[in-house]
């Protein structure tokens, strides 16, 4: 026949499984048994009675069922629950009172009265000394982001586990002070340790910070950022002129291709079926032969401008097409006004951005339809092909 205790341990592992929310992930069975287990220790190095050890097992056992309901006000949950499990158990109504005394012993606020009052707390906080404390706190910590009640970083929790352990909290009953007392001032060691480290790591990431993003020369980031568009620019424009050579050149071998091995064969009548699907094949390489020149083809500006351009600061003179055709000395007078006024240079430098952009913008717009034209005229071809072959095979040349 079972016993109470194995009754109600059956019963606190089955609700946990069926009704604590996944959130709990530090309030669950583990710590349950976490508690009980240290409520045993404490109970027997006390040399408590039977029916004490009984009742503490019973409410370390019991003290969290209420978080299957709510995390907050647990302890109230809790004792109903136990009420309810005890009195289908025929518990005597005197336990059951001293049961649910115990649980609300558990606030961290309620102040201990009696022994039994003492080991449950320091039982329910036994993690306090214990080598996983560190992991332990960080579920809670988590658990806490989980159910939307605290937010906490990594420092505040650090910062709010160094003072609850000066501060706040303290073991109660002889044998906790004793034996876990110097364990827990190992882990607020640890704890203070840590948190010099993140600190000494923080400000490490700060100067870096600063030193990144000092603001004492702020052009040099303005010349930087011209410098790097500048050459991502270049570089786009690069890419967009190898693209079309390569499909220059791949078209320029179809057509080779086409004019010495097809195109001669096409006088002979049994080869009259292929003249449609080359012509289709032709076509398409040369349009996009057409297409790849368009997109590298420059385009020619007029070269010159007039020193009321340059007072009026209409003219970029950092593009060769708009100077190429003036003398230096003219070109060297308008640069020496240009340089004393660095919003115009700046203005330059930003017009030149933009018909970069405007450049690039009409080379990939051709290159895209190139791409199209050639992959369509492919397609289009084989399947011209595959037509003529079958009609071939349908009705025989004469």
């Amino acid at each position: 026949m079972m016993t109470l205790l194995e009754h109600a341990e059956l019963f606190v592992a089955d609700l946990f499984e069926q009704k604590l929310p996944e959130t709990c992930i530090y309030h669950n069975y583990e710590h349950t048994k976490r508690v009980v287990k240290s409520t045993k220790e404490i109970a027997d190095a006390l040399q408590m009675t039977l029916q004490d050890k009984e009742l503490l097992e019973l409410t370390a056992l019991l003290h969290d069922t209420g978080y299957i309901k709510d995390c907050r006000e647990h302890e109230k949950h809790s004792v109903a629950i136990a009420t309810d499990f005890l009195t289908t158990h025929e518990v005597s109504p005197q336990k059951i009172d001293q049961i649910g005394k115990l649980i609300l012993a558990t606030k961290m606020e309620h102040q201990p009265i009696t022994l039994l009052e003492e080991i449950i707390r320091d039982a329910d906080a036994s993690h306090f000394a214990k080598d996983y404390y560190i992991e332990t706190s960080e579920l809670l910590r988590q658990e806490f982001k989980l159910h939307k009640t605290h937010r906490f970083s990594s420092a505040e929790w650090l910062a709010i586990n160094i003072d609850l352990f000066r501060n706040t909290h303290r073991f109660y009953t002889d044998y906790a002070i004793e034996h876990w007392g110097p364990l827990k001032e190992l882990n607020l060691k640890k704890l203070v340790a840590a948190q010099k480290k993140q600190k000494a790591k923080r400000k490490k990431e700060q100067e870096k910070i600063k030193a990144l993003f000092k603001a004492e020369n702020p052009e040099k980031s303005i010349q930087t950022v011209f410098r790097v568009t500048l050459r991502n620019h270049l570089k786009l424009s690069d890419i967009a002129d190898t693209k079309a050579n390569i499909l220059l050149s791949v078209n320029a071998i179809i057509i080779s291709l086409a004019l010495s091995n097809l195109i001669p064969k096409l006088d002979n009548p049994s080869n009259q079926y292929l003249i449609y699907p080359t012509l289709i094949f032709v076509i398409f390489s040369i349009a996009s032969m057409m297409l790849s020149v368009l997109a590298t083809r420059p385009n020619v500006t007029s070269g010159s401008f007039t020193k009321k351009e340059v007072e009026e600061k209409k003219v970029n003179l950092l593009f060769f097409g708009n100077f190429h055709k003036m003398r230096l000395d003219q070109y060297t007078e308008a640069m020496h006004d240009v340089m004393e006024d660095k919003d115009y240079i700046y203005d330059m430098m930003i017009k030149d951005l933009y018909f970069l952009g405007k450049v690039l913008h009409r080379k990939y717009k051709l290159l895209r339809i190139t791409y199209t034209v050639f992959m369509t005229g492919i397609i289009v071809s084989a399947i011209a092909f595959i037509i003529a072959f079958h009609s071939l095979t349908i009705v025989p040349l004469h």
